[in-house]
């Protein structure tokens, strides 16, 4: 009897099934694969790409582990267009105007 081998089998998934597990757009995980923070795809035959299912949950787990530190919002006062006005003085302004 010839001993056999009881590494596991890889699953891997498709597009379609990587979209139903990570919501994100194609874009952005191509941006992420391209600087190393997303699992990389690699392909089967020159038309089908596939990811492994254990690196994607993994990832999953360890973003979940992580916290993402959020962008600063744009100070709406330095607008060019449109700037947001302090609300005394838009309280001021309408005052002396009626």
């Amino acid at each position: 009897m010839v001993p056999r081998n009881d590494s596991p089998i890889k699953r891997t998934i498709r597009r379609q099934q990587l979209r139903e597990i990570v919501p994100l757009a194609d874009s952005t995980i191509y941006e992420m694969e391209q600087r190393g923070e997303f699992p990389r795809r690699f392909a089967l035959s020159p038309r089908c790409v596939v990811w492994d299912l254990a690196e994607v949950e993994a990832w999953l787990t360890s973003r979940r582990s992580m916290p993402i530190v959020r962008a600063k919002s744009p100070d709406v006062k330095q607008r060019r267009s449109r700037p947001v006005r302090e609300p005394g003085r838009a309280q001021a302004a309408a005052s002396k105007a009626g």
